[in-house]
Protein backbone atom coordinates (compact mmCIF):
# COMPACT_ATOMS: atom_id res chain seq x y z
CA UNK A 1 0.00 0.00 0.00
CA UNK A 2 1.46 3.59 -0.67
CA UNK A 3 1.63 6.00 1.96
CA UNK A 4 0.10 8.79 1.90
CA UNK A 5 2.04 12.20 1.40
CA UNK A 6 1.69 14.56 4.56
CA UNK A 7 0.18 17.79 3.92
CA UNK A 8 0.70 19.63 7.14
CA UNK A 9 3.63 21.85 6.06
CA UNK A 10 1.80 22.79 2.81
CA UNK A 11 1.41 26.57 2.56
CA UNK A 12 -2.29 26.24 1.17
CA UNK A 13 -5.20 26.17 3.68
CA UNK A 14 -7.15 23.85 1.16
CA UNK A 15 -4.31 21.44 1.48
CA UNK A 16 -3.81 21.15 5.22
CA UNK A 17 -7.26 20.92 5.82
CA UNK A 18 -7.64 18.05 3.60
CA UNK A 19 -4.35 16.62 5.06
CA UNK A 20 -6.24 17.34 8.75
CA UNK A 21 -9.71 15.52 7.30
CA UNK A 22 -7.83 12.43 6.11
CA UNK A 23 -10.63 10.96 3.62
CA UNK A 24 -14.31 10.35 2.57
CA UNK A 25 -15.00 8.35 5.74
CA UNK A 26 -13.92 10.93 8.02
CA UNK A 27 -16.20 13.06 6.07
CA UNK A 28 -19.04 10.98 6.53
CA UNK A 29 -18.07 10.56 10.24
CA UNK A 30 -18.14 14.59 10.96
CA UNK A 31 -21.78 14.37 9.09
CA UNK A 32 -23.11 12.01 11.38
CA UNK A 33 -21.60 13.64 13.67
CA UNK A 34 -23.65 17.05 12.96
CA UNK A 35 -26.79 14.55 12.68
CA UNK A 36 -26.05 13.52 16.14
CA UNK A 37 -24.81 10.71 15.93
CA UNK A 38 -22.17 10.22 19.18
CA UNK A 39 -21.16 6.21 19.73
CA UNK A 40 -19.13 3.50 18.09
CA UNK A 41 -22.35 1.34 17.15
CA UNK A 42 -24.35 4.79 15.40
CA UNK A 43 -21.63 5.29 13.06
CA UNK A 44 -20.94 1.74 12.16
CA UNK A 45 -24.76 1.27 11.39
CA UNK A 46 -24.65 4.80 9.74
CA UNK A 47 -22.45 4.06 7.22
CA UNK A 48 -21.43 0.30 6.72
CA UNK A 49 -17.69 0.24 7.69
CA UNK A 50 -15.84 -2.23 8.95
CA UNK A 51 -15.14 -1.81 12.81
CA UNK A 52 -11.26 -2.10 12.27
CA UNK A 53 -11.18 1.28 9.47
CA UNK A 54 -13.94 3.13 11.92
CA UNK A 55 -12.07 2.68 14.93
CA UNK A 56 -9.23 4.10 12.63
CA UNK A 57 -10.42 6.75 11.75
CA UNK A 58 -12.15 8.09 15.19
CA UNK A 59 -9.28 7.74 16.62
CA UNK A 60 -7.21 10.19 14.24
CA UNK A 61 -10.46 12.58 14.28
CA UNK A 62 -9.78 12.64 18.09
CA UNK A 63 -6.38 12.89 17.51
CA UNK A 64 -6.47 15.87 14.97
CA UNK A 65 -8.90 17.70 17.37
CA UNK A 66 -11.79 17.31 15.43
CA UNK A 67 -14.02 15.08 18.03
CA UNK A 68 -13.59 14.38 21.58
CA UNK A 69 -14.20 10.91 23.26
CA UNK A 70 -16.13 10.95 26.03
CA UNK A 71 -17.98 8.91 28.46
CA UNK A 72 -21.42 7.91 27.92
CA UNK A 73 -24.19 8.89 30.63
CA UNK A 74 -24.79 4.65 31.45
CA UNK A 75 -20.89 4.84 31.87
CA UNK A 76 -20.49 1.62 29.52
CA UNK A 77 -18.97 3.31 26.70
CA UNK A 78 -17.45 6.33 25.42
CA UNK A 79 -19.38 8.83 22.85
CA UNK A 80 -18.05 10.89 20.04
CA UNK A 81 -18.53 14.35 19.98
CA UNK A 82 -17.92 17.40 17.98
CA UNK A 83 -15.26 19.69 19.33
CA UNK A 84 -15.54 23.52 17.70
CA UNK A 85 -13.05 22.53 15.72
CA UNK A 86 -14.93 19.86 14.48
CA UNK A 87 -18.35 22.22 14.55
CA UNK A 88 -16.15 24.76 12.55
CA UNK A 89 -16.77 21.94 10.15
CA UNK A 90 -20.03 22.88 9.14
CA UNK A 91 -19.52 25.33 6.13
CA UNK A 92 -17.43 23.04 4.84
CA UNK A 93 -19.98 20.18 5.27
CA UNK A 94 -22.79 22.86 3.61
CA UNK A 95 -20.58 23.42 0.51
CA UNK A 96 -20.09 19.80 -0.36
CA UNK A 97 -24.10 19.11 0.12
CA UNK A 98 -24.67 22.21 -1.93
CA UNK A 99 -22.30 21.03 -4.74
CA UNK A 100 -23.81 17.55 -4.88
CA UNK A 101 -27.39 18.47 -4.54
CA UNK A 102 -26.96 20.95 -8.04
CA UNK A 103 -24.66 18.19 -9.94
CA UNK A 104 -24.85 14.61 -8.65
CA UNK A 105 -29.18 14.38 -8.68
CA UNK A 106 -31.06 14.83 -11.71
CA UNK A 107 -34.23 17.19 -11.69
CA UNK A 108 -36.62 16.10 -9.31
CA UNK A 109 -34.84 12.96 -7.81
CA UNK A 110 -34.94 12.70 -3.92
CA UNK A 111 -32.54 13.37 -1.97
CA UNK A 112 -31.78 14.64 1.77
CA UNK A 113 -32.18 18.11 2.88
CA UNK A 114 -30.55 20.19 4.79
CA UNK A 115 -33.34 22.62 7.26
CA UNK A 116 -33.08 25.18 9.69
CA UNK A 117 -34.35 23.48 12.81
CA UNK A 118 -36.84 25.81 14.13
CA UNK A 119 -38.25 26.66 10.53
CA UNK A 120 -37.88 23.82 8.10
CA UNK A 121 -36.43 26.58 5.55
CA UNK A 122 -33.43 25.37 3.73
CA UNK A 123 -30.37 26.43 4.67
CA UNK A 124 -28.40 27.85 1.42
CA UNK A 125 -24.47 28.92 1.81
CA UNK A 126 -23.02 31.83 -0.21
CA UNK A 127 -19.76 33.32 -0.37
CA UNK A 128 -19.11 36.67 0.56
CA UNK A 129 -16.47 39.19 0.94
CA UNK A 130 -15.72 40.69 4.12
CA UNK A 131 -17.70 43.52 3.62
CA UNK A 132 -20.55 41.32 2.57
CA UNK A 133 -20.74 41.64 -0.88
CA UNK A 134 -21.70 37.95 -2.72
CA UNK A 135 -18.12 37.09 -4.82
CA UNK A 136 -18.03 33.93 -7.21
CA UNK A 137 -14.82 32.23 -8.40
CA UNK A 138 -14.03 34.74 -11.41
CA UNK A 139 -13.81 37.17 -8.75
CA UNK A 140 -11.13 35.66 -6.41
CA UNK A 141 -7.74 35.37 -6.74
CA UNK A 142 -4.94 33.36 -4.30
CA UNK A 143 -1.92 34.97 -3.17
CA UNK A 144 0.39 32.39 -2.87
CA UNK A 145 3.43 32.52 -0.47
CA UNK A 146 6.81 33.12 -2.38
CA UNK A 147 8.97 29.84 -2.48
CA UNK A 148 12.03 30.12 -0.68
CA UNK A 149 15.19 31.05 -2.43
CA UNK A 150 17.75 28.08 -2.46
CA UNK A 151 20.48 28.75 -0.66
Amino acid sequence: MVRRKSLKGDYCPSARSLDAIGDWWSLLIVRDAFDGLTRFNEFQKSLGIAKNILSDRLRTLVARGILKAVPAGDGSHQEYRLTEKGRDLFPVMVALRQWGEQHLFLPGEKHSKLVERDTGKTIRLEVRTEDGRPVGPDDAVILRVPEPEAP
